[in-house]
């Protein structure tokens, strides 16, 4: 009997670990030990700690707006159906329209963005980030959720959050610190849906992308 070939996935989720790179003043992954499996225990069990923003993750509106929704309360229709890769290896250190509009024709109502400024284990404030004309430009163009392989759509030393700000404005969703070092330019289907947190500001995703 022949089978259908399977359509390829891309895990485009950073391993959380300890090691795992967060901004300064944020919680760290840790993982301890609450009952390991044993005479008289047949289980192990584990407790985490650690900020939503830590890998792979959804922001929510709450994390950049006091009366925003929290991460529990969004839509995840954004976070699930095609997707457009496009790769912008030449952006420094703000992602322009220009470096996007090699692939900008007919785009689908998500866009993720490879740069070459992930950091791996070493905490950097040295990456790259969305200008905030480019957000608002692929809001009209008909973009629903971006995404981009680092810690955050603005710079680092950043206080007034301009992206975030065009993320609001437009009510985008967003998806920061993805691995994109191996997907080709091109569309699939993304799934990185975020968990339902009540109130909180961000969730973790195992983001993935399917061969269409």
């Amino acid at each position: 009997m022949n089978r259908p070939p399977r359509s390829r996935v891309w895990d485009i989720s950073p391993t959380v670990s300890p090691s795992a790179p967060v901004f300064p003043g944020d919680e760290p992954f840790s993982l301890e030990w609450t009952a390991r499996l044993g005479p008289g225990c047949p289980v192990n069990l584990s407790a985490v700690r650690f900020s939503p923003h830590v890998g792979a993750h959804a922001d929510a509106p709450l994390h950049y707006a006091n009366d925003g929704a929290s991460i529990d309360a969004v839509g995840l229709a954004p976070y699930l159906g095609p997707c457009r890769v496009i790769h912008a290896l030449d952006c420094g250190a703000l992602i322009d329209i220009a470096h996007l509009q090699h692939a900008a024709a007919n785009l689908p109502p998500r866009v993720l963005v490879r740069t070459r400024h992930r950091a791996l284990t070493v905490w950097t404030e040295d990456f790259a980030a969305f200008a905030p004309t480019t957000v608002s430009w692929l809001a009209v163009q008909g973009v629903t959720l971006i995404g981009l392989d680092t810690p955050s759509i603005d710079p680092a030393s950043s206080k007034t959050l301009d992206s975030h700000a065009q993320l609001l404005q437009h009510e985008l969703r967003v998806l920061e610190n993805l691995v994109l070092d191996d997907v080709p330019e091109g569309d699939y289907e993304l799934i990185a849906l975020p968990l339902k947190l009540q109130g909180a500001c961000a969730s973790p995703v195992r983001a993935v992308l399917r061969e269409l």
